[in-house]
């Protein structure tokens, strides 16, 4: 599911279907999803577009290691930026959270299914 770089103006989200995701797809949102920073990341950007300095004084941390964690999202797919200026903003991608979403209730559609019996 790597996207190319989404610097564009923000625009309304896409209502079309969430991609099929892969295993490996799947491994890097829920890796870049697996650290308390970056869940008070994606926390706060449920809120909407934010810029990197209101981030940094809202979750308390310093601008180097925020930019880390906002790499990692962003590589994995879950956060587009774009820059305005000096300033650059930050905004979920809602289509990979329903991905990773969709991808979850398939694994829980078939994750009843009785075993075969051992012969």
């Amino acid at each position: 599911m790597r996207v190319a770089d989404d610097t564009a103006a923000p625009v309304a989200p896409d209502t079309a279907a969430a991609p099929e995701l892969t295993g490996e797809d799947a491994r890097q949102l829920l890796k870049a999803l697996g650290d308390p920073i970056r869940l008070g990341i994606i926390e706060a950007l449920g809120a909407g577009e934010r810029c990197v300095c209101d981030l940094t004084g809202e979750l308390e941390l310093a601008q180097s290691r925020l930019s880390f964690h906002l790499k990692v999202m962003k590589q994995a797919g879950l956060l587009a930026d774009r820059q305005e200026g000096r300033w650059i903003y930050y905004r979920l991608r809602p289509e990979a959270i329903e991905a990773l979403r969709t991808w979850l209730g398939a694994i829980t559609a078939r994750c009843s299914q009785p075993a075969r019996p051992c012969r």
